[in-house]
């Protein structure tokens, strides 16, 4: 399960505003707030899929090991690119 910590890091790699995620994600804003909260709010498990899966559409991958958790982007998608 991805962490809240990497969801704000994640964001942060791709450049999006929380308003950006939960748009990409079809999520709620609310519900996205209380993902990326520190107070360990209870969110579906189902938001959290929903989160990572639009996170790893833009390029991002979730690091977990026994050292600790991370993200990378690996690819960038260029829209501009796709368009034309």
């Amino acid at each position: 399960m991805i962490t809240a910590r990497q969801t704000r890091a994640a964001r942060a790699l791709l450049g999006w505003t929380q308003e950006t995620l939960a748009e990409k994600a079809l999520v709620s804003l609310t519900a996205l707030k209380r993902l990326e909260s520190s107070s360990d709010l209870k969110v579906f498990e189902s938001t959290f899929d929903q989160v990572r899966r639009a996170l790893e559409g833009a390029g991002i991958v979730f690091l977990n090991s026994g050292q600790g958790e991370g993200v990378m982007i690996v690819h960038a998608k260029d829209e501009s690119a796709q368009a034309g």
